[in-house]
């Protein structure tokens, strides 16, 4: 069975930032997932393994906005940034996830940025 090589690289990639991004109690890690159509994030305490909020372009209330892919993301960062606030979460460590970070993934952070988090 043939496996994509962009995927085994992005996969490289993403171990390899993952060696040097964790999360804590205190500053979780904001991890992003993108696909072809949706973007989707995390924000995760990796002391305990667990998901403490999430967000992603598939929201009833991001799904009903018009725009691009791009404008979208950002109010996907703008949506965990209020979740993060209203858990009393201002700090967190930035996961790209092995995307290069441009396009939808920096969109994300602009808009967390805005929302009141610190990366």
């Amino acid at each position: 069975m043939k496996t994509d090589n962009k995927v085994i690289r992005r996969q490289k990639i993403r171990y390899s930032v993952r060696k040097k991004v964790a999360g804590t109690t205190a500053k979780p890690r904001l991890s992003v997932f993108r696909s072809n159509s949706d973007i989707y994030v995390q924000i995760i305490d990796d002391v305990t393994g667990k998901t403490i909020a999430s967000a992603s372009s598939r929201d009833k209330d991001i799904q009903a906005q018009a725009g691009t892919k791009s404008e979208k993301s950002k109010l996907v960062g703008a949506a965990i940034a209020r979740k993060a606030v209203d858990l009393g979460l201002t700090e967190i460590v930035f996961d790209r996830g092995g995307y290069l970070y441009h396009g939808r993934v920096k969109a994300i952070a602009d808009g967390a940025r805005e929302g009141g988090l610190k990366f």
